[in-house]
């Protein structure tokens, strides 16, 4: 069947129907985008795709609604807006739509239905407390889109419809560039496992451009890495490796004699020709050309296997 209508309600807007928007209009670019509270567009017809407004969930039906009772929940409980209910019908075909390799799609789709759908429907059900959103709960994705819409004395019968339509790019970036971010995810875990593979024993991997890779470390188990060196531009970075995703803390540091240093100074402190800088705070280093990067990293990994061995020894 040829998808002719996009059917949402009119009036205000919030970001649950504005996301959907973002999924519906990439998968069906020829149908006309309709916001309608006339129960004529909000009931079951040919052609229509019907969301956040029509009073029932039908997905054989294509009516996508939550506000109902009993609503629509995940098998968890949890509770649905329209977009869960959308990503969950038409997610995946909106991922092939955008390119993501068939290899990634199930775990893409569910990745970004945790971290990106789910917080949307939360909050659009005020399932989300705002002590557990945080001190930032006002930048939010769906407060920031909400921040869209028109003042509340505009009372231009048309205001409504002229944000949602200059609010949907704004949507499709934010969602895009999280379907991106997972989708080069994936492609940088297949690299860093080769990478760790061909470097074996070493505790410094290799790899060949900058690229996310402690999530890959942690899969293969390489404890054993402890730096990481990769080309920058026209120079080489040597960088620590974190101990978790939500920790600042390093496997191991640079050498302290290092920090704050460039140039000159740094080639002496370090002894490296072509040494260029390390950060105050000594979790990443550059130098001048592959090798001087890799002696650093040499020095680096002598210097914090030396410290790991004392702190053993005061143990005992």
């Amino acid at each position: 069947m040829t998808i002719t209508h996009l059917v949402t309600h009119s009036g205000g807007f919030h970001a649950d129907e504005l996301l959907s928007s973002v999924i519906l209009t990439r998968l069906f670019p020829e149908a006309e985008l309709v916001r309608s509270r006339d129960t004529a567009w909000t009931t079951q017809g040919e052609g229509k795709i019907i969301y956040d407004v029509g009073r029932t969930f039908d997905a054989e039906a294509r009516i996508f609604d939550h506000h109902q009772r009993p609503a629509p929940l995940r098998e968890d409980g949890q509770p649905y807006s329209s977009f869960g209910l959308i990503w969950a019908q038409y997610g995946r075909d909106y991922l092939r739509a955008l390119g993501v390799p068939e290899a990634h799609i199930d775990s893409i789709h569910e990745s970004f239905d945790t971290g990106f759908v789910l917080p949307v429907d939360l909050m659009d059900n005020g399932a989300l407390e705002p002590s557990v959103a945080g001190p930032l709960a006002g930048l939010t994705l769906p407060v920031l889109l909400e921040t869209l819409k028109p003042a509340f004395d505009d009372r231009d019968a048309e205001a409504d419809d002229r944000a949602f339509l200059d609010a949907l790019p704004v949507a499709r970036a934010f969602v895009e560039a999280a379907i991106r971010g997972r989708a080069a995810k994936r492609r940088a875990e297949a690299m860093v496992m080769q990478a760790i593979a061909d470097a074996g024993a070493s505790p410094v991997l290799e790899l060949p451009m900058g690229m996310p890779f402690r999530a890959a470390v942690e899969k293969a188990g390489a404890d054993h890495m402890l730096f990481v060196v990769h080309p920058r531009g026209e120079d080489w970075a040597l960088t620590t490796i974190r101990k978790s995703g939500d920790s600042f803390d390093s496997r191991a540091d640079l050498p302290a004699a290092w920090a704050g240093l460039t140039d000159e100074a740094l080639e002496t402190a370090s002894g490296v020709p072509g040494a260029k800088f390390c950060h105050n705070a000594r979790f990443i280093a550059v130098a001048s050309s592959r090798d001087a990067i890799l002696k650093m990293a040499d020095l680096a990994v002598t210097e914090a296997q030396s410290q790991q061995a004392a702190g053993a020894d005061e143990t005992v």
